[in-house]
Order: C-alpha cells, then structure tokens, then sequence
C-alpha cells in the first residue's frame, strides 16, 4: 500500500467516522488529515523530479562515457614514442601551486614570463628560473 493509498484510507475512515468539525477534537483531525493530504501530493512531486533528474544523470553518464572512450586512448591504440617526442622532458617543467597543490606542467617560453596564473585556482604564481652554468640562454 503506497502512502497515498494509506492517507486515502485513513480520512474514508473519517469520513465513516462522521466527525464532527466543529469540535476541538475533529478540527485537529481534520488539519491533521488535510496536511498528511498535503504531504503526499509534495511526495509525489519530489518523486517526480528524482526520477526526471536521474534520467538526465544517466545521460549525462552516457554522454561523459562517450568522451572518456574518445578522449583516452586503449593501451594498445597508446604510441609511447609519440608521447615521448610531445612531452621532452627538456622542455616541461613541473610546478605545484602552493595553494591548490594542483601540478601544472610548463614549458620554457612559460617559465621566460616569470610569472602566470594558476589555472585550477587563480593564484599568482611567480618564477625565478635560473640556467646551469653549460646553458647558452643570457639568463
């Protein structure tokens, strides 16, 4: 028996009842079955949403799912090399924002700027880059 069935059955057996409403005690029994009446049409409102906004979850898993399979590529579609040749460990630099410890990976035109906005949280990042004493760069 669903709730609503129950908060039907409950004011037919007032109404059996015959209560008298202008009593004390059938005035409360009456706000009494008036709000459990108001109570279970809410309910029903809130499962309506959680099934409408479950649905658009389960799309937005979906859709989330087909990216993920675009944008990360099985291990034996991975090309190692290619990887290696994009990030030259001579050219990539790793920072952790202080703030946010979010790792950010720059490269050396970045690092010339000296400075650069942390893009996970905002704060301002600041650099002194200095060569080794083999580096050809007027640094």
């Amino acid at each position: 028996m669903t709730i609503a069935e129950k908060i039907s059955y409950i004011k037919g057996l007032a109404e059996g009842l015959a209560l008298d409403t202008e009593t004390k005690e059938g005035k409360v029994l009456t706000a009494i079955i008036d709000l459990l009446d108001d109570m279970v049409d809410e309910i029903d409102a809130i499962d309506e949403a959680c099934a409408e906004l479950g649905e658009q979850l389960d799309a937005v898993d979906e859709d989330l799912s087909a990216i993920e399979d675009d944008f990360y590529a099985d291990e034996e579609d991975y090309d190692e090399e290619a990887d290696d040749e994009y990030y030259d460990d001579d050219d990539v630099y790793e920072v952790e924002c202080p703030n946010c410890n979010d790792i950010i990976y720059l490269d050396e035109s970045m690092l010339e700027d000296e400075e650069m906005v942390c893009p996970n949280c905002g704060t301002r990042l600041e650099f002194e880059f200095e060569c080794d004493e083999d580096c050809d760069c007027d640094k």
